[in-house]
C-alpha cells in the first residue's frame, strides 16, 4: 500500500512540478485521527515553486490518479496531506497475512547478498557475563532480521585466544593445580578468581579431554608444561561458552581464533601489506600506522618496541580475510568498550588499498547491562567471581524473557535488567504481555475447532469498528517495521512493534466475543485473530522468542 500511494504522490508531483525531482516520503501517523499516511510533499515543494504549502497540497491531491483504496484525503496543519484507506484496503492485510503465512513480512532487499554479522567474540578466559549476553541477543536478531530481508547471512564468532588475557587465564590454572588458593599473596595479582578455574586445574590434573567445535584436547596433567595448560584452559573454556551459547539457543556458522591469525602468517603477511602501501613509519623504535590518513586524531602504534603487536593490528587481518571470504557487508555487534577500535581497523583497511569500500565494516555497539533484584544491583557470580553470568540470567527468569529483555531497548543505551520483572507473570512483563496475546487467539481458535483454511476465504466486510481498525492498521505496518528495523539494524524496533500489536490485540480480545452465533461476523473476526497471531508469531522468531500457545 506505502507503494501504492507513493507512486500515486510521484505521478501528481510530475504533473504539477515537471522538472523537480523530489523524494516521497509517507509516515504512519501516531493517531488513527490523521489517517493510514501523511507525506510532507507539499512542504517540499513550497520553497522551489514558491507557493503556499496548502495551495500544493490542494493541487497534488487533484492531480492524483484515482485510487480503489483511498476513502479521503485531507490537508493538515501547514500543509500535510493525510490518507484514509477504505476498508477494503484495511481489511486486504487480513488476507495478505493468511496467504503468506510464516513468509508474511520477508522481502528480498538483500537480494541474497553474502553479510556476515559477528557478535559475541568474547575472550576465552570465562563464562559469558551479562553484556556478552546483550551481544548474544542483539547479533543473533540482527542476523534473523537479515534473513527475514533477503539477505545470505553467516553468524561468526572470533575467538580471542592470544595474548595477555589468556596469558593471565594460563598462569591462573597453573596456581590452582599447584594448590594455591585464590585469596593466597602467591595467587597472580591479575589472575582469575571464579571457581571456574578450580574445575579447570581439577580436570587439567585428571587428564580430562574436552571437545570444543572442531578440536579436541586432551589434559597432559603436567604442571610444567605451561603450553598444555594454555591450550587445555582455553579448549575448556570454549566449550563451556558453547553450552552457554546452546543454553540461550544461540547458533553460529563459523567459529574463528585470534591464534589462527598468527600461525597461518596473516598477521604477518597484513603489516607488510600495509609496509608496502607507503602508510606506515618507524619511530621511536616502533611501528606506526599513518591513520590520521583515513580520519583519526593521531597515528597509531602498530608493533611495539618489544616486537608485539598492538591489538588493532590482528583486527585488520581479520577483516581482511573477511573481505576475501567475499562478504559484501560486514556488522560487528560489540561491547561499547570497542569504540575506539573502528576508526584504526577502517583506517588500515582503506591503507591496503585493495577496493573494500570506505566505512566498511558495520558497528553496532551495546551499553552496559545492570542486573537487578528485589530494588539491589546484583554484581557478583559465585561461579564467575566478579560478574554477572548469561548462565544465571537464563537460570532466573528463563530463555525467552533473557532474550527478549536484552534485545528490547536500543543497544547503545543503557540496560537495566530487573529479574524480579522478568519473572513475574502479569501484564507488566512485556515478554510475558505478547506471549500472552499469542495464547490467547491460540486458545479461541482452539475452542472454535474449525478448518482454518476457510479463513482465508471469510467474507471480512464485517471488520468495521474501531478496534478492528486499529489492529488492522498495526497489522499493515509489520512489513515496514521489519524492513526499517534491518535498515536500522534495530531489533528493538521489532519488540516494541509487537508489545503495541499484543496491545491492540487484548484491547480486542477484552471487548468482543468471537465464537458467536453470527457465522459472517464470527469468520471474518477469526480470520482477524489469525493473521495477528501469525504475525506476533513471526516477529517473536524475528526475536528468538517462543509463541507459546498455553500460559
Amino acid at each position: 500500500m506505502k507503494t501504492h500511494l507513493t507512486q500515486l504522490l510521484a505521478n501528481a508531483a510530475k504533473t504539477i512540478a515537471p522538472e523537480l525531482q523530489v523524494a516521497i516520503l509517507l509516515e504512519r501517523p501516531k493517531s488513527a485521527d490523521h489517517g493510514d499516511f501523511a507525506t510532507n510533499l507539499a512542504l517540499v515543494l513550497a520553497k522551489p515553486l514558491k507557493q503556499n504549502p496548502r495551495a500544493i497540497a490542494t493541487q497534488l491531491i487533484a492531480a492524483m490518479p484515482n485510487s480503489d483504496y483511498i476513502a479521503k484525503t485531507e490537508i493538515a496543519g501547514a500543509g500535510f496531506i493525510n490518507f484514509f484507506l477504505n476498508s477494503h484496503s484495511q481489511q486486504k492485510v487480513v488476507k495478505d497475512i493468511l496467504q503468506a503465512g510464516h513468509q508474511y513480512g520477508r522481502n528480498q532487499n538483500g537480494q541474497g547478498q553474502k553479510v556476515q554479522v559477528e557478535f559475541v567474540s568474547a575472550n576465552p578466559t570465562g563464562p559469558l557475563h551479562v553484556g556478552h549476553g546483550r551481544g548474544a541477543a542483539v547479533g543473533d536478531c540482527l542476523a534473523r532480521l537479515l534473513d527475514a530481508n533477503g539477505w545470505d547471512v553467516t553468524r561468526e564468532f572470533y575467538y580471542n585466544d592470544a595474548g595477555a588475557q589468556i596469558d593471565n587465564l594460563t598462569i591462573s590454572v597453573l596456581a590452582r593445580c599447584k594448590g594455591i588458593s585464590t585469596e593466597h599473596e602467591s595467587f597472580p595479582e591479575n589472575g582469575y578468581r571464579g571457581e571456574y578455574i578450580n574445575d579447570i586445574a581439577a580436570a587439567y590434573l585428571t587428564k580430562h579431554t574436552v571437545i570444543a567445535d572442531d578440536i579436541e584436547v586432551t589434559a597432559s596433567g603436567d604442571i610444567n608444561n605451561l603450553d598444555s595448560i594454555r591450550a587445555f584452559s582455553v579448549a575448556y573454556l570454549r566449550h563451556e561458552q558453547d553450552l552457554d551459547l546452546k543454553a540461550f539457543q544461540i547458533k553460529f556458522d563459523v567459529f574463528s581464533l585470534e591464534s589462527a591469525l598468527y600461525t597461518t602468517g596473516k598477521v604477518k603477511d597484513t603489516v607488510q601489506a600495509l609496509i608496502n602501501s607507503g602508510h606506515t613509519y618507524e619511530a621511536n623504535d616502533a611501528l606506526w600506522l599513518k591513520t590520521t590518513d583515513f580520519g583519526d586524531d593521531k597515528d597509531r602504534v602498530m608493533r611495539k618496541t618489544d616486537g608485539s603487536y598492538t591489538y588493532f593490528v590482528p583486527d585488520i587481518a581479520y577483516h581482511t580475510d573477511k573481505w576475501n571470504r567475499g562478504f559484501v557487508r560486514v556488522i560487528n555487534e560489540q561491547g561499547a568498550d570497542h569504540h575506539s577500535t573502528i576508526t584504526r581497523v577502517r583506517a588500515g583497511l582503506q591503507a591496503l588499498n585493495i577496493c573494500i569500500p570506505n566505512g566498511w565494516p558495520d558497528y553496532v555497539l551495546h551499553q552496559m547491562v545492570t542486573v537487578m533484584r528485589g530494588g539491589e544491583e546484583v554484581k557478583l557470580s559465585k561461579r564467575a567471581g566478579s560478574y554477572v553470568t548469561l548462565r544465571d540470567l537464563i537460570e532466573e527468569v528463563g530463555c525467552d524473557a533473557t532474550r527478549y529483555f536484552l534485545a528490547a531497548r536500543r543497544a547503545d543505551s543503557q540496560l537495566v535488567f530487573d529479574i524480579d520483572l522478568a519473572r513475574a507473570q502479569t501484564n507488566d512483563n512485556p515478554v510475558f504481555y505478547i506471549q500472552y496475546a499469542h495464547a490467547r487467539i491460540c486458545s479461541v481458535l482452539t475452542q472454535w475447532n474449525g478448518d482454518k483454511s476457510l479463513l482465508l476465504s471469510a467474507d471480512l466486510s464485517p471488520l468495521d469498528n474501531p478496534h478492528e481498525t486499529a489492529l488492522m492498521q498495526r497489522l499493515s505496518a509489520y512489513s515496514e517495521t521489519v524492513e526499517n528495523a534491518a535498515n536500522e539494524l534495530a531489533p528493538h524496533v521489532i519488540a516494541n512493534y509487537l508489545k503495541d500489536l499484543a496491545s491492540d490485540l487484548h484491547s480486542y480480545y477484552n471487548e468482543y466475543k468471537f465464537l458467536i452465533e453470527d457465522e459472517t461476523v464470527k469468520m471474518a473476526r477469526l480470520s482477524l485473530i489469525y493473521a495477528t497471531q501469525q504475525v506476533l508469531k513471526n516477529g517473536l522468531d524475528l526475536l528468538g522468542v517462543t509463541a507459546k500457545e498455553r500460559m
